[in-house]
């Protein structure tokens, strides 16, 4: 009895070592899929980003296509333009202007109307950040937690969820092999559209530009539209005219 009680503790005292060792904390996977998407020290070069690329919506009728242009800023500036021809639909021509310059949110909407963008859609855009949200996320009061894993297709994925001070709280899936995060999840209270409803982004097709991987091709889904986006070009630190980011003037 006293040999078997002997080997019982040892048993235990290295095994204890090894689950410790394993386990991983949301901060380390954030760490580690900061530097999979080519770490801290080459997105703080990046001071802008002109994105452009195509975007084909999901429709009764077809797929219906059209371009994007998205411009990013630091600290959290952003500016997207769709332009569509929705005439297929009866609805004629699509253009989207969406802008925020880190404090204020304005879109100009061919189709439903130029407006402020309030309440849970603005905090939303301030819980970003360029180049990217995973870098600034403590310093704008959010908090993290590792909720498991889960399978994306056939990837393994850790969810993470990043619960912010106001908006909604985000999954982000994170591929548990890569790092590189693969799909994420909001709730967004749209009044435009009758409410609250889930959008989940899933990021593939990744690609190294001036050392940072980014997702050249992006899908969403919602109750509302399907979408997917396909980039055709990157540039960073191109020259900005920050009047771009505001509501123009009237």
């Amino acid at each position: 009895m006293k040999v078997a009680s002997a080997g019982f503790a040892l048993a235990v005292l290295l095994l204890v070592p090894v689950r410790s060792a394993s386990a991983q904390t949301a901060e380390d996977i954030i760490e580690k899929s900061i530097t999979a998407l080519g770490g801290r020290a080459a997105h703080l070069k990046l001071k802008s980003r002109s994105t452009t690329g195509t975007i084909a919506f999901a429709t009764p009728a077809g797929d219906i296509s059209g371009t994007v242009e998205v411009l990013n800023a630091v600290p959290n500036k952003v500016r997207t333009v769709i332009r569509a021809d929705l005439s297929a639909v009866g609805a004629g021509q699509l253009v989207v202007d969406q802008r925020f310059d880190g404090t204020s949110a304005y879109v100009l909407d061919s189709m439903q109307g130029n407006r402020e963008i309030t309440g849970n859609q603005l905090d939303n855009f301030k819980n970003g950040g360029f180049p990217h949200p995973f870098l600034n996320y403590k310093d704008l009061g959010t908090t993290v937690k590792l909720a498991g894993k889960e399978k994306v297709g056939d990837r393994d994925a850790y969810v993470l969820i990043f619960d912010p001070t106001s908006g909604s709280d985000v999954r982000q899936y994170i591929d548990a092999e890569t790092y590189l995060p693969i799909k994420s999840v909001i709730r967004v209270d749209v009044p435009q559209l009758g409410g609250e409803l889930e959008q989940t982004n899933e990021y593939l097709d990744y690609r190294e530009v001036d050392g940072i991987k980014t997702p050249f091709r992006i899908k969403s889904t919602s109750s509302a539209q399907n979408f997917n986006v396909t980039v055709t070009k990157i540039e960073h630190n191109v020259t900005v005219d920050q009047s771009l980011f505001s509501k123009p003037p009237q």
